[in-house]
């Protein structure tokens, strides 16, 4: 939806103002083997939205003992799946299901933006890692646009625990259980921890969250949701 307004203020911007990514995902050569920078930019404010229900959580399971003839072992990648592009994106907990669209590096040398006029709609960058593949897959969404709010505008409220379903085109649903959700300034986004290649599957998820700064048209900061691939299974 447009920027929020205060009494007396000028009125919202229309539908016609560009949607960007600002400081967005930038891809110089030096960061090619530690991640890229993406700081992702929408437009309006997210004052109506309200937490779902936190679902309920999971006990971890228990450790098996270890056994004190045991060989040392090597770290566990986890689960991995080859490479297929993602169709569909369910995330039960906040009412989520929403296609893929792809995402690449515009000209200007940062990602470009999902449609804007599209608020049901997932962006995924298309020349980083499939969800499911070994890496960190990039998934970005808009919280809200000049039309209201957008795929992520709850993104936030995800708990530890919480499931992430993509269905991908070689008919298999990779689902992703959530580490940690956190909010990072943009003039401080740290990265190479966001972007940073993992030896296992990994997710994320981006959008816009904090305050909506009106001067620069923008929010203040991103909204990073963290997860690792948990299971598969055929769609």
């Amino acid at each position: 939806m447009a920027a929020p307004q205060s009494p007396g203020s000028p009125s919202p911007r229309t539908a016609s103002d560009t949607v960007t990514l600002g400081r967005a995902l930038l891809w110089p050569a030096a960061a090619a083997g530690l991640g890229m920078l993406l700081i992702y930019n929408s437009v309006g404010s997210a004052a109506d939205d309200k937490p779902p229900a936190p679902p309920a959580a999971a006990a971890p399971a228990a450790p098996a003992p270890a056994s004190a003839s045991a060989a040392p072992k090597t770290a566990d990648p986890g689960p991995f799946l080859p490479r297929s592009v993602p169709k569909r994106l369910r995330i039960p907990a906040i009412a989520v299901d929403a296609p893929f669209t792809p995402l690449s590096i515009g000209t200007s040398g940062r990602l470009d933006a999902p449609p804007p006029n599209d608020k049901n709609l997932a962006g995924w960058f298309k020349d980083g890692v499939t969800p499911g593949e070994r890496g960190a897959a990039i998934v970005a969404g808009h919280v809200d646009t000049t039309t209201g709010p957008a795929v992520f505008l709850q993104l936030r409220f995800l708990q530890p625990g919480a499931t992430v379903d993509i269905t991908r085109t070689d008919g298999t649903v990779a689902t992703f259980k959530v580490d940690t959700v956190e909010t990072f300034s943009k003039a401080k986004f740290p990265d190479k921890r966001v972007y940073a290649d993992t030896p296992d599957a990994q997710l994320r998820l981006i959008t816009c969250g904090g305050n909506y700064d009106k001067t620069v048209k923008d929010y203040e900061d991103n909204v990073v949701v963290f997860a690792h691939l948990d299971s598969s299974k055929q769609g």
